[in-house]
């Protein structure tokens, strides 16, 4: 590594991703490696600048901020063979978690950046009905979860994490099964799901382990689908996820596959954590889409 780019969501982790990528940097710097420093004002601005250093030239972008800014990295980096390198300084890091980075050592992922390996991993596309188009590394959500997100977006007060908490318990409230259709390599399902999670790599939400089977270099998506009308087995469930053992449960089913049309009338899609589009899509597994800076 000679040349980097980094490229710092100011907003990241409560602001604390401003100090996390001024460490970052001047470890960097001290391991001899030329820093090119960009902030973006907005996504729109963030990637502009992100595209304009991919035309200049460098031998990796590094990401300081959480799944929020990756997701935007991505969106330029996806079958280019420009490294990713990433600093975390989220609230989540799920892209972190997946790939064995310190989420409180600046410094030390920063020597990954130096030290670590290039690795090939899959990348998750999802194309939408209304001409959408999206790359994403960790896991697309549909169901109870966009519904929670889609409500908490809509919501003015409270702020922070009491207001997301306030949003599951009134979905929970009005909790319902919902008509999913799928189609997983063209074999079509119809069945009534509380929600259903299509995983490139094992865990959202800061480490729920939604897709504990998932395998980012197997060129399949993990399907996790959850059939739950009761309030209180869904709460019982919630705690299993972070360890990945929901997948036994009866309400519980799992699917690998390649291709997946994913409809639900009145869902979004959500992907990374980000807002993609309303369902239908095609969420797919893209092999070899993204080269990783990881230990």
């Amino acid at each position: 590594m000679k040349r980097v780019t980094v490229l710092t969501n100011p907003a990241s982790g409560h602001g604390s991703a401003p100090h996390a990528a001024e460490r970052a940097v001047a470890q960097l710097h001290r391991r001899g490696v030329d820093v090119v420093a960009v902030a973006g004002r907005d996504p729109a601005h963030a990637r502009q600048l992100v595209e304009g250093a991919l035309e200049r030239g460098m031998d990796a972008l590094v990401v300081v901020g959480g799944d929020g800014i990756i997701s935007l990295a991505l969106q330029v980096l996806a079958t280019t063979g420009i490294p990713l390198g990433i600093i975390p300084a989220g609230t989540g890091n799920d892209h972190a978690r997946e790939f064995g980075i310190p989420t409180k050592d600046p410094e030390a992922a920063a020597d990954i950046v130096v030290d670590g390996r290039a690795a090939t991993v899959d990348l998750g596309r999802i194309v939408g009905a209304d001409g959408t188009q999206r790359w994403f590394g960790t896991v697309m959500a549909a169901g109870f979860d966009s519904l929670v997100t889609d409500r908490t977006n809509r919501m003015r007060w409270p702020h922070g994490r009491m207001r997301y908490n306030l949003a599951m318990v009134a979905e929970i409230s009005a909790l319902r099964l919902l008509p999913f259709r799928l189609i997983f390599d063209g074999v079509e399902v119809q069945t009534d799901l509380t929600l259903a999670a299509f995983g490139n790599t094992r865990s959202y939400g800061g480490g729920m382990r939604i897709c504990p089977g998932a395998d980012p270099t197997d060129g399949l998506l993990d399907v996790t689908m959850v059939a739950s009308a009761s309030r209180t087995r869904l709460i019982r469930l919630f705690p299993t996820v972070f360890r990945g053992t929901h997948v036994d449960l009866d309400e519980v089913q799992t699917r690998r596959a390649r291709v997946i049309t994913v409809d639900c009338p009145g869902i979004n899609a959500y992907a990374d954590g980000e807002f993609v589009c309303p369902l239908p899509v095609e969420v797919s597994a893209v092999p070899g889409a993204l080269t990783v800076l990881r230990p």
